[in-house]
């Protein structure tokens, strides 16, 4: 049976995290966009597990924050240590409390992040369609809704037509494949494994372990109740979980004096670093894992969806709306691969230096970081400077070059405001719920301010000085829908630099 054609701006393949991430965004700036998923529901294992910062920022501006909140759990430092030894607490709080309103790591698996925003796309009338598989996918019908997709389900054969389709359908996605789009990249030979224990011993409570002895390391995170964590490592190379299981154990007490009582899931991988050649093809868009791939050091992969979709999202909105070229759009790739390359890049250098089993690997853990760990723990924040490392790990310091010729312009000096996140002031971040172009003052007079606004049509949010003083009193600027900043210029100029940027 066939069920009448649904016609849309968006199709959004795939119902996890990225793709119900756009989907919100999408459905809050007003574009019509209905989301389908081969799955019979949403994700009941925990899988991806921390939200860093800027999601954080990104739940604040959905409005959706509070009830993050209520169900997440909060690591406010990390405690790494030498098999059962534990070294001085680094604190995320000290780090970020001047940076964000969330500093520190939030522990909410992936599960819960897709039945939050989930019920947040379906309360305002969001069409959700699980078991519905894309079984075919064109691109070249008639404008305005070039994208023909065929799908089937329990109910028989339906098609939907769109302007635009956002690929989230994972890291074995249907659609890349489809589209003959490469995913290059590298598997690290190891086995790994995964594990929500119940009942853990030999852990510091409401902190991210990180351990390592001469031929192994464990990462754990807190998920709410005392003795409850995720933990992941190096496991043998058994296909079998249930035989693997009892191995991993053994190797915990062994190596860290570490046990648990239970297990609520067990898992083993192997851990892939993959990268998309293009995030674009015509009006297709990949998202998430069917773009991009990496290692779970430093709880990256799920965060970076979230912000690809959200990235996305305001750019589909600015085009459905008029309010920018269809240029715009290849904004998306200049803007979202780069950063997912550093992070492929990065992760997989880390993972691989942490799990190496050469000998030189293991003579640094097993005799160098029993030595040196506990300086370096006091050292390294200060040697760095703690905000500048908390920035990277909650993906607060993304960068975007404006256009393709900034970065010869400035010869690859990135300016500390624009291009980036909007710096929180203490009291800023408020306005941008309405997910609009904005202008900001911090300082700045309030007729000159206003004047500027209202010959761009723009909303203005005037503010004290910004006591952190990362934002000019003697300059305006103009803030883009994802909460970025895309210009900044003293009043007299500012209204014709914004229109220029603005298009």
């Amino acid at each position: 049976m066939s069920e009448p054609t649904t016609r849309t701006d968006v199709l959004v393949v795939g119902a996890g995290p990225s793709g119900l991430m756009a989907a919100v965004c999408l459905a809050r700036l007003g574009v019509e966009v209905t989301v389908v998923d081969a799955k019979s529901g949403p994700t009941r294992e925990s899988r991806a597990l921390a939200l860093q910062a800027r999601s954080m920022e990104i739940y604040d501006q959905l409005g959706l924050v509070d009830r993050v909140l209520a169900e997440a759990d909060r690591a406010p430092r990390i405690v790494t240590g030498y098999r059962a030894r534990t070294f001085a607490p680094i604190s995320f709080d000290r780090f970020g409390r001047t940076l964000t309103p969330y500093p520190g790591i939030y522990i909410l698996e992936q599960s819960r992040n897709e039945r939050i925003l989930s019920d947040a796309y379906l309360a305002g009338g969001g069409d959700l369609r699980w078991q519905h598989r894309v079984t075919d996918l064109r691109t070249d019908g008639p404008q305005p809704r070039p994208v023909r997709a065929t799908l089937e389900s329990p109910q028989g054969t339906s098609s939907i037509e769109a302007r635009w389709c956002i690929a989230a359908d994972g890291a074995s996605s249907w659609i890349r494949e489809h589209l003959g789009l490469a995913f290059e990249g590298s598997t690290n030979p190891l086995r790994f494994y995964v594990v929500d224990a119940v009942g853990t011993t030999g852990l510091v409570e409401g902190s991210v372990n990180l351990r390592v002895s001469p031929s192994r390391f464990l990462l754990a995170f807190p998920m709410g109740a005392p003795g409850h964590h995720r933990l992941i490592g190096v496991a043998a190379d058994d296909p079998d979980d249930r035989r693997l299981e009892a191995t991993v154990r053994a190797g915990l007490a062994a190596d860290f004096a570490v046990a648990y009582d239970r297990s609520d899931w067990f898992s083993s991988y192997r851990v892939h670093h993959r990268l998309a050649d293009r995030f674009r093809e015509g009006p297709v868009f990949l998202i998430g894992d069917a773009a991009h791939v990496h290692s779970p050091v430093g709880g990256q992969g799920m965060n970076t969806g979230l912000q690809d979709a959200h990235n996305l999202a305001c750019k589909l909105a600015d085009v459905r709306a008029g309010r920018a070229d269809p240029a715009l759009l290849d904004r998306y790739e200049a803007e979202r691969r780069p950063v997912a390359q550093r992070l492929v890049g990065t992760t997989d250098e880390v993972f691989a230096r942490v799990t190496s089993a050469s000998r030189i690997a293991g003579f640094v853990r097993g005799r160098v970081v029993p030595w040196l760990g506990p300086a370096a723990v006091r050292l390294v924040p200060a040697l760095i400077g703690t905000g500048r490392i908390y920035g990277y790990l909650g993906q607060l310091r993304i960068h975007y070059w404006s256009d393709p010729g900034e970065r010869a312009r400035r010869q690859g000096h990135r300016d500390p405001v624009v291009g980036r996140r909007l710096p929180w002031s203490g009291d800023n971040f408020a306005a941008l719920q309405s997910m609009s172009w904005q202008v900001h003052g911090y300082g700045v007079p309030a007729p000159a301010l206003d004047r500027v606004a209202r010959s761009l049509g723009l909303e203005r949010h005037r503010f004290p000085p910004d006591r952190y003083r990362r934002l000019s009193p003697d300059l305006l600027y103009l803030v883009r829908p994802d909460g970025f900043v895309a210009a900044a210029a003293a009043p007299d100029r500012a209204a014709d630099e914004f229109a220029a940027r603005l298009g």
